[in-house]
């Protein structure tokens, strides 16, 4: 499998995104690249991220870790001591509580706005991340993924190769670890990094609304 580069597959098809809707969106932007105040992490996610675009010129390339084993509810990373797995579970419709808008526009689950299939019940979850780091275990808060649905592990191109907007990066003094995922859809999409730090989960990048 090919893992494909987020920003010479994307740059094409990156265009503004208008809030257009009929109904009010609540995801906060707290979480979103622009929010970043740690000058290193920001630096770094600029070189991958879609939301530090505008901030990527001049920046170098961060060393990654190659996608070795992928199913349709699964993808791994492996290499430099280092091991990340993100799995995903089935969405369970009777679990949860669901906020409409005019009764009409699903805008929260269990009281939140969620990311992935805002407006629609998901179909699959996030069901856990995995990080294995010199053989360390780095535990993974639920609520760093519990909002984010739909996750998009691989897709194949028009020649049939399988490849992944996902992937794995290391700062250059290897200290941090970034666990980068997009789940690209016209109509809701995002993308999310998990920030590791010194063999802690430090938090998360989220930016959401980048197609048409």
């Amino acid at each position: 499998m090919k893992i494909a580069g987020t920003f010479i597959l994307l740059i094409a098809s990156l265009v503004s995104f208008s809030q257009d809707r009929e109904f009010p969106d609540y995801r906060s932007k707290k979480e979103n690249f622009s929010r970043i105040q740690e000058k290193d992490i920001r630096s770094d996610v600029a070189c991958f991220a879609i939301g530090g675009m505008d901030e990527s010129i001049g920046k170098g390339k961060l060393v990654s870790v190659p996608a070795t084993k992928y199913g349709s509810d699964f993808i791994t990373f492996s290499g430099n001591n280092l091991q990340v797995t993100i799995t995903a579970g089935t969405f369970d419709e009777s679990a949860h509580k669901y906020t409409y808008y005019n009764k009409v526009h699903l805008v929260k689950i269990d009281a939140k706005p969620f990311y992935g299939s805002y407006d629609e019940k998901p179909e699959t979850t996030i069901q856990s991340v995995v990080v294995l780091l010199n053989k360390d275990t780095i535990p993974i808060p639920q609520a760093a993924y519990a909002d984010l649905y739909n996750p998009e592990f691989t897709y194949t191109d028009k020649s049939g190769v399988v490849k992944s907007y996902n992937n794995v990066y290391l700062s250059a003094d290897k200290k941090t670890v970034y666990i980068y995922m997009l789940k690209r859809s016209p109509k809701s999409n995002y993308e999310v990094t998990w920030v590791i730090q010194d063999k802690k989960y430090l938090r998360r990048v989220v930016d959401f609304g980048f197609f048409k």
